[in-house]
């Protein structure tokens, strides 16, 4: 007897192979198999990776059913032991079906004789590797066959994901400098484009051409899973947002940062498309080596396929703990009842959103603002909000997030609440001279600092620095920083000494890949999704370096026409650095779902190449980041492409017309926002359009570009550079530590020292509330509940999300645009006080000289 492991233990007792009452049947290539071991493979394709369980469909277990009964011993064989040695240290390959597999290549005497159960199993593991996907969680979102005659690049598919891709980017741009944010999600797109693509279906004529012996109709007839998938793809471009328009179009023009007046729309445009479609082409030289290759799982990505799948595929009807409405049925009711109730924290009574009530107890009282404010202190609240957009807000959809990776994290947020409260009351590095935890650089006055004191024609003039002041970090902002130079150096060590033999093996497919290059795929004998594409026409590679060359062409038009005072070959060392880190990183990014961001980095080698300059290294971190960051996001719809089955060619097309787009309209967006919103990016912005991410990288730009890290890392902030070596070391000490008690394993360092970094303006009231919704949800309801859970949870996520971003966009231009102020006690209380911005705003007031820290004009 054996078992066919049915759960993700192998323990499962329902699970037998009862060979009692399947004697006789002996799968040879051609035997039949009956309705009862269909029973056992449905069972075994339904198993999922930490209990994801999906229903699967008829037409999977059918495929499954026939590749068993029809492949050969020898087959199955030669695919199992190839899986043993290709998957011996892979992470993400499920070790219990690991276990079984050395069990099957032992014959049928570890099976105690029984050849009719170790055949059917051996049969049974082989097809679902070497014909679907060796991963469970892979099974659990694609489809084991492919139909090459399924429309995909359909006129109504390249219709909608224009549209969305405008509607998404409109939004999303404008959203953006508000705090807390707003931003409609890769799963709100998909839900509306879906019920879109019905439409067109029943609506349009089929009419059209046929142009060299292809018919392209209105309507081809109904609207199919890849048509879904495609226009997803094409709009998921807009969800990462245009980093330039996002961040360097307001630092670098509004008078409250650099005020360059040759900002306009020439320069906007060449800087916006060089910088988008850099990343185009740097992801596709690196998609050989972090897409085709089966080990890079892309565990992200999982989701996104699975609401598409389950919104187009024809499963049948299931019942969730008495729960019968359909998706659709339930994700309308729960747009509007949110649409409805988001006008009670976003305008009726703005207290349900920012519930400071432990301050209202006595709002002038600066320790107890300090400790528990949600507006100017740290946020210790155990109850500090009614409000979806701030319970939602550090991922957009907390609900996709496991349960231990947010408790990590929160518990993360807590150590370092605990250092914070101890560093402001202790005046370490002069924070408590300021507010405790505020985004943005200081001068020793406790005013904003204003680099403008210390530029001349844009450059750093060090008798007005030395007459004026260092720049100060608050401690929130200090502790933000520090915990993100130690995870830099900490993730990638960690992972690596976790992930050592899998990164070997991705090295060696990195030789191969580049040994022949021109093949797409270079073994599709044991990759079932290789397998599939390879009946596609692959992108040639010098497509995408014809992209990336035109990109640096035109960055290079913009900073030599435009007065930037930038050099133009620094773009050559942040491009090589990005192509030094982004395969390895992808690769990490791959196997374990972590992204590693390159923000830092390039900001911090362009302050050391261009000292004093601070434009300079605000484009240069424009660059190096957004290559990094649109890279992974085209990398990552790519893989989308690759399980789905949509033709590379095809995810050229759409990318590239979905990225043009994405500029035109962004930019549009924050130049109206520019002339049209009234004190756009104050800190007292009345529609709280603060630009809390935007002052970060200007304040970053005064660190590393104009003050430069030289100063920063030896004078100002020293504890900075021991930041990076805490990093290195944590890595492999706890690496020592997991070996010795395998038990902490579950403990990641990365997750920890990462919640840590979530402060200024983040605090602990927002990791409460995101507690507080994970916890319910993915711990409570999915354990006792859930079916509910899987069939109603991502459209519950995604029906709020959607339904407070009309009603933030109904209430912006009906009663906020043209003011409309609501004054009652209920609005006015969350800002009241010291927590609100009034009186006391820091622990020590300014000494008698007038100023903290070293002395005027002896600055190092």
């Amino acid at each position: 007897m054996t078992d066919v492991f049915t759960a993700e233990d192998g323990q499962d007792e329902a699970g037998k192979f009862n060979l009692e009452k399947k004697a006789g049947l002996i799968l040879e290539t051609t035997t039949e198999v009956n309705s009862e071991m269909r029973d056992q493979i449905a069972m075994r394709l339904e198993e999922k990776a930490n209990e994801d369980k999906l229903y699967t469909s008829a037409e999977d277990i059918e495929y499954v059913m026939d590749k068993v009964a029809t492949i050969s011993i020898e087959e199955s064989l030669d695919i199992i032991n190839h899986t043993l040695e290709y998957h011996k240290f892979d992470s993400n390959f499920p070790m219990v079906v690991m276990e079984k597999l050395k069990l099957l290549v032992q014959g049928e005497e570890a099976y105690h004789g029984d050849k009719e159960s170790w055949e059917f199993d051996v049969k049974v593991e082989a097809s679902l590797i070497g014909y679907y996907s060796p991963y469970p969680e892979v099974r659990a979102v694609t489809d084991p066959d492919d139909d090459p005659e399924m429309p995909v690049e359909t006129l109504r598919s390249y219709f909608l994901g224009i549209l969305w891709t405008i509607v998404s980017t409109g939004v999303n741009t404008f959203f953006y400098p508000r705090f807390p944010n707003i931003q409609l999600t890769s799963a709100v797109m998909q839900l509306v484009m879906f019920p879109c693509g019905r439409f067109l279906q029943y609506v349009l004529p089929d009419v059209g051409f046929t142009f060299r012996g292809t018919r392209y109709s209105l309507n081809p007839g109904p609207w199919t899973y890849k048509e879904q998938m495609f226009a997803t793809i094409m709009v998921n471009v807009s969800i990462s947002g245009a980093y330039f328009v996002q961040y360097n179009v307001l630092s670098q023009k509004l008078p409250m940062f650099y005020g360059n007046t040759y900002v306009g729309y020439g320069y906007q445009f060449l800087m916006c498309f060089s910088s988008q479609y850099f990343g185009l082409g740097m992801a596709g030289i690196m998609r050989r080596f972090v897409v085709y290759p089966i080990k890079q799982v892309w565990p992200t990505i999982l989701p996104t396929l699975a609401l598409n799948r389950a919104l187009l595929k024809d499963d049948i009807r299931t019942v969730a703990n008495g729960w019968t409405m359909s998706r659709y049925k339930f994700f309308s009711i729960c747009v509007a009842a949110m649409f409805l109730y988001y006008w009670f924290p976003g305008y009726l009574f703005q207290a349900m959103s920012t519930f400071n009530w432990m301050t209202w107890i006595a709002p002038n009282n600066f320790n107890l603002a300090l400790i528990t404010g949600q507006n100017f202190g740290f946020g210790l609240n155990p109850l500090p909000t009614f409000d979806w957009n701030i319970m939602n807000n550090l991922y957009y959809n907390t609900l996709s997030i496991p349960f231990f990776s947010i408790l990590q994290q929160a518990t993360g947020v807590l150590i370092s609440f605990f250092a914070l409260v101890a560093m402001y009351y202790t005046n370490y590095l002069n924070t408590a001279y300021l507010p405790p935890n505020v985004v943005g650089a200081f001068d020793n006055t406790q005013q904003l600092y204003n680099v403008s004191q210390i530029l001349t024609d844009g450059m750093l003039d060090e008798a007005k620095y030395q007459s004026y002041s260092q720049p100060f970090y608050t401690a929130g902002f200090l502790m933000s920083y520090g915990t993100s130079f130690v995870i830099i150096p900490l993730s990638l060590m960690y992972v690596t000494f976790e992930e050592w033999r899998g990164l070997l093996d991705s090295a060696k497919e990195f030789w191969r890949g580049i040994r022949y290059r021109k093949r797409a795929f270079e073994d599709t004998k044991y990759d079932p999704f290789a397998k599939k594409m390879s009946k596609y026409k692959e992108v040639p590679d010098w497509c995408y370096i014809i992209v990336t060359v035109i990109s640096f062409v035109l960055a290079v038009v913009a900073l030599v026409v435009y007065p930037t005072n930038t050099a133009w070959w620094g773009l050559l060392i942040i491009a090589a650095i990005d192509a030094v880190c982004l395969i390895p990183l992808g690769i990490i990014q791959g196997i374990s779902g972590y992204q590693v961001g390159l923000w830092m980095l390039p900001e911090i080698v362009a302050g050391y190449l261009f000292p004093g300059n601070g434009v300079a290294n605000l484009i240069y971190k424009m660059y190096g980041a957004n290559i990094g960051q649109q890279a992974d996001t085209y990398i990552s719809d790519q893989k989308m492409a690759h399980y789905a089955g949509i033709p590379p060619r095809a995810i050229f097309r759409g990318q590239m017309l979905s990225i043009a787009f994405q500029v035109l309209v962004s930019i549009g967006v924050v130049n109206w926002q520019i002339y049209n919103i009234p004190d756009l990016c104050a800190e007292d912005n009345a529609q709280h359009f603060t630009c809390q991410w935007t002052r970060m990288i200007f304040t970053d730009t005064i660190m590393y570009g104009v003050v430069g890290p030289k100063r920063l890392f030896n004078n100002i902030y020293p504890i900075f550079k021991w930041c990076f070596l805490i990093g290195f070391l944590i890595g492999p000490i706890w690496f020592g530590i997991v070996k010795i008690f395998p038990r902490l394993r579950i403990v990641n360092p990365t997750l920890i020292v990462g919640g840590m970094a979530w402060w200024a303006p983040y605090n602990v009231a927002y990791w409460v509330a995101t507690l507080w919704l994970n916890w319910t949800f993915n711990y409570v309801v999915r354990r006792r509940w859930l079916a509910w859970w899987q069939k109603y949870a991502y459209v519950m996520s995604s029906a709020f999300n959607t339904g407070l971003t009309l009603a933030a966009i109904v209430i912006f231009f009906a009663v906020l645009y043209v003011p409309r102020p609501l004054s009652w006690w209920g609005n006015n209380v969350p800002y009241a006080g010291i927590d609100g911005g009034m009186g006391q705003q820091s622990l020590l007031p300014l000494p008698e000289r007038g100023y903290f820290g070293p002395e005027i004009g002896q600055f190092q």
